[in-house]
């Protein structure tokens, strides 16, 4: 006899003030071969630049997904139903050393990818995505749909340092976890430092669709240009809430104004369906910056976006 699928606990009978903290009020796992997909937090921000503060990302958003119910209003997807899921729990993390830091996290992801589940991440700076991309892309790459102000494929800072929150997505390709033709990035905007600060990105293949891009083309447009790139092959979304425009996400790192609305960014990940997803995080959600909660509750909502696309994705893979 099979086990029913875990469910999030019935706010009709537990308030959603009570009771233990997790992911969608989901059951907490240890073993990863217990779930299809894994809910995971990575409180970790050792790779950030400037204000430090999304390693207490994960356990806001935890604390902020009371809030969300079971079915997705819009295309009916009841999660829940399609996969097992749970709350794996965070990955360990060394708050005062990088690059230890960088194994475990990858070790913590090896050990879901290799029990057959996908991972989706709680961040966390966005440095956090290259181990978890060593852990899951280490066979094939993969391509990309990233949602951020920023396009994070910075070579060095402050010397010859090659891994902060900048740099992530310069390293997954240059170490062959990423396919930069098969990547995307939505709502790059802000000053630069050099006229030339994403030629690399541009000279490698990856496709950067700027803020103005984006609104003089609008959501249907750039959901199209998405899935033409990525194509049919295993795809990976990383959702940096500073993609966001500061009034729906001022609690982050590095603010950058005139972005899109919430709205929007549920409009573009709603616009996925059907792609070969293999994971997902949502990065840079940094409390402290926002003592309302607010951020945290969107990341929590774009978390549940992108929940109800990896269960549908691993629903029509089965």
């Amino acid at each position: 006899m099979t086990k029913p699928f875990p469910q999030p606990l019935d706010a009709a009978l537990v308030p959603r003030f009570a009771g233990f903290a997790s992911f969608m009020r989901l059951p907490v796992f240890e073993d990863p071969a217990d779930v299809d997909i894994a809910l995971v937090g990575v409180p970790w921000d050792g790779g950030t630049t400037n204000r430090a503060g999304a390693r207490h990302g994960p356990r806001e958003i935890r604390n902020q997904s009371s809030f969300i119910r079971k079915v997705h209003h819009v295309s009916g997807i009841a999660p829940y139903e399609l996969a097992r899921i749970g709350d794996l729990g965070d990955a360990p993390v060394n708050p005062i050393d990088l690059m230890d830091s960088l194994k475990q996290i990858e070790g913590f992801f090896a050990r879901i990818h290799e029990a057959g589940a996908v991972p989706l991440t709680a961040g966390g700076d966005h440095l956090i995505t290259l181990p978890i991309m060593r852990a899951i892309a280490k066979d094939r790459p993969i391509g990309m749909v990233h949602f951020d102000a920023h396009s994070d494929t910075n070579d060095r800072y402050f010397g010859d340092n090659l891994y902060t929150h900048g740099t992530p997505f310069r390293r997954a390709v240059e170490e062959g976890l990423l396919d930069p033709k098969r990547t995307i990035q939505i709502g790059i905007r802000g000053s630069i430092y050099e006229p030339e600060d994403t030629a690399w990105a541009k000279a490698s293949g990856i496709r950067i669709v700027y803020i103005e891009e984006f609104f003089e083309r609008g959501v249907e447009a750039i959901i199209a240009e998405a899935r033409r790139v990525v194509g049919t092959g295993p795809t990976y979304v990383s959702f940096d809430v500073d993609g966001l425009d500061p009034v729906y996400a001022p609690g982050t790192g590095t603010p950058e104004v005139g972005g899109y609305t919430t709205h929007d960014a549920q409009r573009m990940l709603r616009g996925l369906q059907g792609l070969d997803l293999v994971g997902a995080d949502v990065v840079e959600v940094a409390p402290p910056f926002d003592p309302s909660g607010n951020t945290a509750l969107v990341g929590a909502n774009m978390m549940f976006e992108l929940l109800c696309l990896l269960a549908d994705a691993r629903s029509r893979r089965t």
